[in-house]
């Protein structure tokens, strides 16, 4: 695992994999830009729908702070989307440098299938999150455990995820990652999404590092 993450820091030198790092940063940016300007002209509606006086100040502050919850509870998603417009890009420039001979091997998936699979993946974290939502409530009260529970849900989806992406390449039998590798690849990168800045380079960094534990045989030992 460390060798991996290791690996998957060294993989940010690559050229092509900092390129795809700073197309996905600013994609996510923009999105969360595009949110904050939605809720601000949604906010404004409101205050003249329900004749409200206000100079502009309470819908802006009431715009960010709703933009605020809104990165806080939605990052993992848009991360993951905006991963998986470019998983493939940043998986050929990992496996060129370190594993040529597995580049060789794999078949890079459709337009379609990507595109599927994106979305099954945005569904799974929205549907299992909202069945998870009565656990994170009533763990609310042991001041952790609510945050350790979404942490797991979270870590499971996203190991998967990262999986799938290898899977849709090499196939089960080379692409596959056991269990526990998965889980700990999971709780590596969702509790990175949870810490500031960090969160912006997470993404493209355990897509790298699920591509060195499959490769170079730690997840398959």
């Amino acid at each position: 695992m460390i060798q991996a993450l290791m690996l998957s820091f060294q993989s940010l030198t690559d050229r092509r994999v900092a390129l795809l790092l700073a197309k996905v940063i600013a994609l996510t940016l923009a999105a969360f830009v595009l949110l904050g300007i939605g809720l601000w002209y949604g906010m404004s509606a409101l205050f003249v729908w329900f004749n409200l006086t206000d100079d502009g100040t309470w819908s802006v502050l009431l715009s960010v702070a709703l933009s605020l919850l809104s990165a806080i509870l939605l990052f993992r998603v848009v991360a993951v989307a905006m991963t998986w417009i470019f998983a493939d890009d940043i998986i050929d420039a990992v496996e060129d440098r370190h594993y040529p001979q597995h580049a060789d091997m794999g078949k890079r998936p459709g337009l379609a299938t990507g595109m599927q699979m994106a979305v099954r993946s945005v569904v799974r974290v929205i549907l299992y999150n909202l069945l998870a939502l009565p656990i994170y409530v009533a763990l609310l009260f042991t001041g952790i455990g609510t945050a350790i529970a979404f942490l797991l849900v979270n870590a499971l989806l996203l190991g998967r995820d990262l999986e799938d992406m290898l899977i849709a390449r090499h196939g089960k039998d080379h692409g596959a990652i056991r269990k526990l590798p998965r889980l700990l690849l999971g709780l590596l990168g969702t509790a990175g999404m949870m810490v500031p800045i960090l969160n912006l380079f997470v993404p493209v960094l355990a897509t790298a590092m699920a591509v060195h534990m499959v490769h170079s045989g730690i997840a398959r030992l």
